[in-house]
């Protein structure tokens, strides 16, 4: 593949030009099983390439730590090296949240949901895209909504994004958390602490936190129990509708599973 725009030959397809700092993809499509990640990368609707990174783990059961980390760090030079507006995720959880950790691009992981028919056959599972190549349910469904309105993005610290009448938050330490993971997300605009209700069941998971199903107006709730106390926080998103309110809502649930302040 050339560049688009000075004709100079690219090492893989899809690679930003050095030559001319023109960018040839604008996407990453990263799908990740236990020994092997499959990147694909668009150019809007188009598939420009794909490429396959694998590891080998040192046991049977998993990756070491250190295994982990440079796994993570191949994928993410490889992402790295198209200089993509956005990367989407789907797959082994350890991997993927590995890799987001050394990247800086916009990252969206794809609803489990949208892949559970295809768990256990790995990329043999296919569908015919739109230009008639045969891709992964996880691409085909990125493809699809590749043409919905980019949702804006919130440049305010995360820290201030928190206010209202109500300043105390149930779970101390861990309820802070989970507030500031909720506040680091890009589409967040604002966290409303709601009245904290003490008259629940007791538990003894300890805090636990879920953001709810999404308004018509696309802002959700953060739910957080502990104990016997309950505490539903209003989180203003910057979704324009239930649709795109949900994509927020399921990148936040998963972000608060990452931070593991939520059963899996």
């Amino acid at each position: 593949m050339n560049c688009r725009r000075c004709g100079t030959p690219l090492r893989k397809p899809g690679d930003f030009c050095l030559t001319c700092n023109t960018a040839n993809a604008d996407a990453v499509v990263s799908e990740f099983e236990p020994d092997r990640a499959t990147l694909t990368v668009l150019d809007e609707d188009a598939i420009v390439g794909e490429t396959t990174v694998t590891t080998r783990p040192e046991s049977a059961e998993r990756l070491s730590e250190v295994q982990l980390r440079n796994f993570a760090g191949r994928v993410a030079d490889e992402i790295r090296r198209k200089r993509p507006d956005t990367v989407y995720a789907a797959g082994e959880r350890e991997p993927l949240r590995e890799t987001r950790a050394q990247l800086h691009h916009e990252f969206y992981r794809v609803p489990d949901a949208r892949t559970d028919r295809d768990r256990g056959r790995g990329r043999s599972s296919t569908e015919s895209g739109r230009d008639g190549r045969d891709v992964s349910p996880v691409v085909e469904w990125v493809l699809d909504r590749r043409g919905d309105r980019a949702l804006e993005v919130v440049e305010t610290p995360p820290r201030e994004k928190i206010g209202g009448s109500h300043s105390t938050l149930i779970g101390d330490r861990k309820g802070r958390r989970a507030v500031g993971t909720v506040a680091e997300h890009p589409h967040v605009k604002k966290i409303v602490p709601g009245p904290i209700d003490a008259s629940g069941t007791g538990s003894r998971t300890g805090l636990r936190a879920k953001a709810t199903r999404a308004g018509t107006n696309g802002n959700v709730r953060l739910l957080l129990r502990d104990g016997s106390s309950v505490q539903e926080n209003r989180i203003v998103t910057t979704a324009m509708d239930r649709e795109t309110g949900e994509r927020v809502r399921d990148d936040l649930n998963e972000a608060l599973r990452d931070a593991e302040l939520q059963d899996e």
